[in-house]
């Protein structure tokens, strides 16, 4: 009966883990990078695709660093 439990437990856990990591899981890359290219071009800064990739690259190796 107890290792019953333990199972029971086991799984409640890790269906409560699944379900936080679905709904806090970030947002795609392409999604972000539309959104963060939207949020620069209602401040005024208009950029191409390719600026954003560069951009988002460059972020992503001072993160990395």
């Amino acid at each position: 009966m107890k290792a019953l439990n333990l199972l029971y437990a086991f799984l409640g856990g890790a269906l409560v883990g699944c379900t936080a990591a679905i709904l806090f899981a970030p947002e795609k890359g392409e999604d972000l990078r539309a959104r963060i290219k939207n949020m620069l071009k209602s401040k005024g800064i208009d950029f191409s695709d390719d600026e954003v990739e560069q951009l988002v690259r460059q972020i992503s190796a001072q993160i990395e660093d």
